[in-house]
């Protein structure tokens, strides 16, 4: 399937690896340049140089946080006339309710809300004015059921969501088309670290972790970054124009409902 992307140029954060390298990938296979962004140099250049012997396509890596004011400034300054946008960022660390301050709130909020709506305020108009557009946003399957233990995140990802709800309808007529993409459980650096918690904190070995972590899954297992990036990348198509607004549920059938 030709996704008729070919030539377009995207906007993929936090993709020096994981489910932003996925993305990144998978972009890069149909096609399209890339400027791509991470805050550690040496990883965010070893995957640029990947990615153009392997796909053949400009590639420009930015170092820098994309959650801070500075980062976003660096790499929108390199980015140039931007098609595609995919929002990612990692996600603020576990605890517990009573724990949270106003401050822990705020830097939740200024990394998984209002990042990515400065990057679409600041890329959109151009992707409105051309005609053509697309926006993913990567948050998690916690916005459909919420892990206690990740409060900050459900709350800075569910005022994400409501702010794509609204938005996404506002520009669609204008050929920019925007939707959710939401992670469960995939092969990352993020699930490999509570994969040891578990082993460390129930005195098994790693091979019974893992085993217990895959069958908490209907699939029997975690997702991989190379399908989480193609459906990314089926997301940024030529067939997605009448797809707007959606929360796209990536995470094997753990989340049991019938809508």
């Amino acid at each position: 399937m030709d996704l008729g992307i070919k030539g377009k140029t995207a906007l993929v954060c936090a993709s020096s690896k994981g489910l932003g390298r996925g993305c990144a990938m998978a972009l890069a296979a149909e096609g399209v340049n890339l400027v791509i962004n991470a805050r550690g140099a040496e990883a965010l250049e070893a995957t640029a140089e990947e990615i153009r012997a392997a796909h053949g396509v400009e590639v420009t890596a930015v170092a820098a946080d994309i959650t801070s004011e500075e980062g976003r400034a660096k790499v929108l300054e390199a980015c140039g006339q931007i098609d595609i946008l995919v929002n990612n960022a990692g996600g603020p660390p576990p605890g517990f309710w009573p724990d949270w301050e106003r401050e822990d709130f705020i830097a939740a909020l200024d990394a998984n809300m209002l990042t990515p709506i400065a990057l679409i305020k600041a890329l959109v108009p151009g992707m409105i004015d051309r005609g053509w557009g697309r926006v993913v946003n990567i948050t998690s399957a916690s916005v459909r059921s919420p892990i206690a233990q990740l409060g900050l995140s459900n709350s800075a990802r569910a005022g994400l969501t409501g702010y794509v709800a609204g938005t996404s309808r506002q520009v669609c007529g204008k050929g920019v088309i925007m939707n959710n993409l939401l992670p469960g459980s995939h092969d990352t650096d993020r699930i490999k670290a509570l994969t040891e918690s578990t082993r460390q904190r129930e005195g098994i070995t790693m091979d019974e972790a893992v085993a217990k972590r895959n069958a908490a899954n209907p699939t029997g297992r975690i997702g991989t970054a190379e399908e989480f990036g193609a459906t990314c990348a089926f997301m940024c198509s030529q067939y997605v124009g009448f797809m707007v607004g959606q929360n796209i549920l990536l995470d094997g059938g753990a989340f049991n409902a019938t809508l």
